[in-house]
């Protein structure tokens, strides 16, 4: 129903006047990094942008590209690069664990941002600098002159290449002229944000900026037991720049950025059938993953799921002797230098960042004490990167071009304290127990068995034979696996990357244009990591129960006896080994944009472009698998002989794409319209999947056979291609955005996003065309994640005089999507169903904008949806897939979405 409902609102121009969302800068003029003069009598729906290396006007950008405003962004309230949403509509921005998670989406495409060791398909810039993940830029970033989203593939243009699309943020630099602005904010959830900013000249040479902001909120997700809130905000910035123009053909533009924050980051709720209607009868009193966590903790259920049934009250209960305190400091260097050198004009941009994240978690989200993260965990990217570029005319001015260079150096290190909890042991018996024997069911006893269990099974004669006491003891030694994993489990990876990319645009005949890029990346990631590990008990286990694993009748208890106590490769058999591994890859990539202006106001396009992300390591030691093929288990006795294995399962290869566009942009004073229409085809598409035990990165194809149906099934072995390899996942739609601005004081845009993004219908893991893993049986012939087919956007803004040299401020804006599934496995329980999210903002001020005073709303229906569903870690009885259900007893968490958040704001610039 929502999607017909989306469709009607596009037949409805009452609408589109009424809820618009700014889809792309209208109403100002954009400086690009450094100041642009514009004359002044070009209209005033001029927008400037960057987004090909050169200042130009946006409507002669042969690009699908979306501008954001310093004002837009004000207007709609946004912060931080998750609010974007609110005004692009083929951009998704969603965070997941913790703050460094953020994963962002352009026509359904991004990479879920769990695992440290996949780059993002969607490249983020800020002030020409590239941050390595999309979580790296997910800062308050004080005043931003502009936001340029760049969709479908880049990498002529940029420093970095980026397979899906690219977010330039620009903030607002020195000016030659003293000014600067402040304001200050509260609301509800006791919300606090102060932010200023003052420049001016120190000399006529030489322009200085201090930016500042500190911002506070309590936590929206209130924890029953113990009090605590969690998802708060604490955090504060500060930015100096220097602004140096010794001359008209020299600027240099030096900044320096902190910013830290000190926040409990991110709880979960239990995705009852209020979050996900597909999870009906499995978090009741009776299920049986509820009685083994109730049974062992000795809480009533409405205790254990406070929020049940009401999962939007945000009720949680966290294990209370676990937190989710991190915290996050961010700094660096840049320096932008512009240089005219007569036919030549030379732009240099070196940079450095330090990025780190050190973030203790409840990983199981639940009451009982499963599984936790210590303080410990975190990562940190120390990135030195060099940017130069030469663009001028060549041939009468036919030949506008332009060539650069590119290189980064990267030092990531992970560190993890990944533990069982207290309870975990009693909980993994009580699984095997009440899912085998359930007549000996008794969680409080060790083992998990009743004495009258325990004397059936250890007798001889009984069910289990003469192996029956062996079982016993499996059980009671899985019962002592407490408080043991992860005293530090270390990824370190370094990056080296190169590059040169050349993008030309030649002027065939007045109103035709021809644009060529090409790049070459040459990429070289260097792998070590070691082990200390505390869980002695999986060595004993394996060695006491793998004689078994040769009688039928016996295999499946102890190969589950034996997968539980080292479940996610959590033992101390890895302290055996160190990793030291490389690889190296290197691409050509390049576009071709054929575009043709019959008038000044139209504009025609059509282009190809090949795009590329480079492959790299699963930074993550529960990837590991076993090396011998005809061992059943997924974790097999770990030896300093199989680490070559090891470093071969942690490599995914790199991603490519082909993309092909359409697209017209019109534009008279008042009015602009753009439209494209696309086809992107993805081939070793990158996908990071977490299974409830595991996170599982695996490379995605095509097969142009039809595997009849093995792609679908449990098998690890049935599934490869033997015909030709082709994309894995097609991305195809129409995109149209346009605005209106009658009057001065009166704007309104709107924007609809049609994409189709799925996976082609007979799937395979790798290009060799091995079998797709499992946990993906969901995938082939279905949409993707977070890609909702339907998104439309739509603002409006109205600002009339009211005398008294004072003007009146009323806006709105709207984003309205379509149902998607939030889980990259695809698991119906992780669905979410459309949902509309309108935010407002009132106000009065000074015409001169000395002063202004707003009200406003974010989330105003205060609209219920999950941003990322999952399962719940380690927390099912039977893994089992049955009819319409796939996930077994498995239960499901999810990150909730932002309850309605409303305040006021008071301004003052100067």
């Amino acid at each position: 129903m929502m999607r017909l409902r989306l469709l009607s609102a596009c037949a409805v121009p009452a609408l589109i006047v009424a809820l618009a969302a700014p889809a792309h800068a209208q109403d100002a003029q954009v400086s690009t990094s450094e100041p642009q003069s514009v004359d002044s009598d070009q209209d005033s729906d001029v927008i400037v942008v960057t987004a090909q290396g050169r200042a130009q006007i946006l409507s002669d950008v042969p690009l699908a590209i979306s501008a954001v405003s310093s004002e837009q962004l004000e207007l709609t309230g946004a912060t931080d690069i998750r609010q974007l949403n609110q005004v692009a509509p083929s951009l998704l921005v969603s965070s997941t664990g913790s703050e460094a998670n953020a994963s962002a989406r352009i026509r359904g495409v991004g990479t879920v941002g769990d695992n440290p060791g996949l780059e993002s398909s969607v490249a983020t810039f800020i002030d020409g600098v590239y941050r390595s993940r999309t979580g790296l830029g997910l800062n308050d970033l004080g005043e931003i002159e502009r936001v340029e989203v760049l969709r479908g593939p880049q990498g002529t243009l940029f420093g970095r290449n980026a397979s899906a699309g690219l977010l330039n943020i620009v903030t607002k630099g020195p000016e030659f002229e003293f000014g600067g602005m402040g304001e200050a904010t509260y609301g509800n959830y006791n919300n606090l944000r102060f932010q200023g900013a003052v420049t001016g000249p120190v000399s006529d040479k030489l322009a200085l900026r201090l930016d500042g902001l500190y911002a506070k909120r309590d936590g929206y997700l209130h924890d029953v037991n113990t009090g605590r809130d969690f998802n708060n905000r604490d955090r504060y910035l500060v930015r100096g720049q220097a602004l140096f123009q010794p001359s008209s053909d020299l600027s240099i533009r030096l900044i320096a950025d902190y910013s830290h924050r000190k926040e409990d980051c991110c709880a979960a709720v239990y995705a009852t059938e209020d979050v996900a209607p597909a999870n009906r009868g499995l978090i009741t009193p009776t299920s049986s993953v509820a009685r083994v966590l109730t049974g062992i903790t000795g809480t009533t259920f409405a205790q254990y799921f406070p929020a049940a049934g009401d999962a939007y009250s945000r009720r949680v209960a966290v294990s209370p002797n676990r937190s989710y305190a991190g915290t996050t400091k961010d700094w660096g260097v840049s320096a932008e230098i512009n240089l005219n050198l007569g036919a030549v004009e030379m732009t240099s941009v070196t940079a450095y960042r330090d990025y780190s994240l050190y973030q203790a978690a409840d990983a199981d989200y639940g009451l009982a004490d499963i599984l936790y993260f210590g303080p410990g965990t975190g990562r940190e990217f120390k990135t030195f990167s060099q940017e130069l570029r030469f663009h001028g005319t060549a041939l009468g001015d036919k030949l506008d071009w332009l060539v650069g260079g590119y290189f980064a150096h990267e030092k990531l290190e992970t560190a993890s304290e990944l533990k069982f909890g207290s309870q975990y042991g009693r909980f993994a018996a009580c699984r095997v127990v009440f899912g085998s024997f359930n007549p000996f069911f008794a969680p409080g006893n060790t083992g998990c068995l009743s004495a009258t269990g325990t004397a059936v099974l250890s007798n001889p004669a009984g069910p289990l034979g003469a192996a029956g006491a062996a079982m016993v003891a499996g059980l009671n030694r899985l019962d002592g696996v407490r408080d043991v994993g992860d005293d530090t489990a270390d990824f370190d990876q370094t990056s080296q990357n190169f590059a040169f990319f050349t993008h030309n645009i030649v002027h065939v005949v007045k109103g035709v244009d021809l644009t060529l890029g090409l790049r070459y990346t040459n990429e070289t990631k260097t792998l070590n990591a070691g082990f200390n590990n505390t869980n002695t008990v999986c060595p004993t286990q394996q060695a006491a129960l793998l004689p078994f694993m040769g009688v039928p009748a016996l295999a499946p208890l102890a190969g589950g006896l034996i997968s539980l106590t080292c479940q996610g490769n959590t033992t101390s058999g890895l302290n055996a080994i160190t990793l030291d591994d490389q690889r190296k890859e290197d691409k050509f990539t390049g576009t071709a944009v054929l575009s043709f202006k019959p008038t000044d106001d139209l504009l025609l396009y059509g282009s190809y472009s090949r795009g590329y992300k480079s492959g790299g390591y699963n930074l993550d030691r529960s990837a590991f698998r076993n090396p011998l093929a005809t061992q059943p288990l997924p974790i097999f006795p770990v030896s300093a002989a199989n680490a070559d294995y090891y470093e071969d399962v942690l490599q995914f290869d790199e991603e490519t794409v082909n993309a092909y566009e359409i697209g017209l942009k019109y534009t008279r004073p008042g009015f602009n319209l753009n439209v494209a229409a696309f086809r992107q085809e993805f081939s070793n598409f990158q996908l990071n999947t977490f299974n409830g035990t595991v996170y599982i990165v695996q490379n995605i194809n095509g097969c142009s056979n039809d595997l009849g149906g093995a792609d679908r099934d449990l098998s690890l072995a049935t599934g490869a291609c033997t015909g030709d390899i082709k994309p894995g996942v097609v991305s195809k739609g129409v995109e149209i955005e346009f605005g209106l601005r009658p009057s001065r004081d009166f704007t309104a845009n709107f924007g609809v996003t049609y994409a189709d993004t799925r996976y082609a219908d007979n799937l395979v893991g790798s290009k060799s065309g091995a079998p797709l893993d499992p946990q993906l049986r969901l995938l082939p012939g279905d949409n993707m994640s977070n890609a909702p087919e339907w998104v439309v956007t739509s603002s409006m803004a109205w600002t009339p005089s009211l005398g008294g040299k004072l003007r009146g401020l009323a806006y709105v804006d709207a984003r309205m999507t379509d149902d998607y599934n939030t889980g990259s496995d695809l698991f119906p329980q992780k669905e979410q169903d459309g949902y509309v999210i309108v935010n407002g903002r009132i106000g009065i001020g000074a015409d001169d904008r000395s002063w202004a005073i707003e009200l406003w709303g974010q989330n105003l229906l205060n609209t219920n949806y999950m941003q990322v569903g999952f399962s719940s870690p380690f927390q099912a009885v039977s893994t089992t897939p049955t009819a319409g259900y796939p996930g077994g007893s498995q239960i499901f968490s999810a990150y909730l979405s932002e309850p309605r958040t409303y305040g006021v704001t008071l301004r003052s610039r100067f």
